[in-house]
């Protein structure tokens, strides 16, 4: 319906239903929870759209080229299919709840307002996903984030910083280039910070403080690389990154547990020698009885009887690495 010739109002149900090109404002019906493919492409004039959290995906170029738009609430959302937003100069304002686990191919190309992203479930973003947008400064993904594909944020060239979970094979290979392109041309991409504490437990967990102290160096190393490395090199120098720290934590981890070891076998030796000098005489009549026993069945017994167990069972999970 029309408002002074200006404002056009619309309320989509979906389906087969035909959307007026020259709707400025929408409200979703609340029995949708596809936003279809096409739905509201080119709809130039189209301002502000009312969701609702019944929505669970946004279909193929449903939103394409809609160049008036300024913001989207997609926090029930969980697909973003491909090509929904491309072409929404104008869209400043995107939330993204933590359902949301696909963003696809191109979803939001040439967004050049959007400035800010902050991704609380992501797992997936598909390639070309929000190249060449301009204003984009900086982003934080989801430790639940599995695979960004080749140039996901191709030419985003004021984006300055990534928070990103330490994990191997995020970053697939373009499969033209035959290299990493997920973060081409990002020029002044210069800061990546990690998401989630579980590295942090564990180099404050780790046995020896030089390890500890070599493993924060490696961390902050990307911080100190990145802004001497070229802006089509950025991807490759962050995926080598942290193969590296991963590579190292895990050298680490596996020292620290080889550690652990001895130290419980030296633990339940002194805890045997403690308990035998305690009483002589009971030590002895002990040993005459195991004598009878194999030697595993012999090292049962006096773990028992030392109480090693008990140390070994509610100490060592203290030692242990995550």
């Amino acid at each position: 319906m029309a408002d002074g010739g200006r404002d056009v109002f619309f309320v989509y149900m979906g389906g087969e239903q035909v959307v007026p090109e020259d709707v400025t404002h929408v409200r979703i019906d609340k029995s949708v929870e596809v936003i279809d493919d096409l739905a509201f492409y080119r709809c130039d004039r189209l301002v502000k759209v009312d969701t609702h959290d019944g929505i669970r995906k946004v279909g193929e170029r449903a939103f394409l080229v809609c160049k008036s738009l300024r913001s989207m609430d997609l926090r029930s959302v969980l697909e973003i299919d491909d090509m929904a937003f491309e072409g929404c100069k104008n869209l400043t304002d995107v939330q993204f709840g933590n359902k949301l686990e696909t963003i696809g191919w191109n979803a939001f190309d040439e967004c050049t307002s959007l400035k800010r992203l902050k991704l609380p479930s992501i797992i997936t973003v598909k390639s070309g996903a929000f190249q060449s947008c301009d204003a984009l400064t900086s982003i934080e993904f989801s430790e639940r984030l599995e695979s960004i594909q080749p140039c996901a944020f191709y030419d985003c060239y004021r984006l300055q910083r990534i928070a990103i979970p330490l994990k191997r094979d995020l970053f697939s290979i373009d499969p033209e280039l035959q290299k990493y392109t997920q973060f081409h041309y990002c020029d002044i991409l210069t800061t990546v910070d990690l998401v989630g504490g579980s590295h942090n437990k564990t180099i404050a967990s780790l046995h020896m403080e030089s390890w500890r102290i070599e493993m924060n160096a490696e961390i902050n190393r990307i911080n100190q690389v990145l802004p001497n490395t070229p802006a089509n090199e950025k991807t490759a120098a962050i995926k080598q990154w942290m193969d590296s720290v991963i590579d190292k934590m895990d050298h680490f981890k596996a020292k620290h547990h080889r550690y652990v070891k001895e130290a419980v076998t030296l633990l339940e030796l002194a805890l045997w020698k403690a308990k035998l000098a305690e009483n002589d005489e009971t030590a002895a009549e002990g040993r005459t009885k195991e004598a009878k026993l194999d030697s595993e069945s012999v090292r049962k017994v006096k773990r028992v009887t030392c109480c090693a167990d008990m140390v070994i069972k509610n100490v060592l999970p203290f030692l242990k690495l995550q």
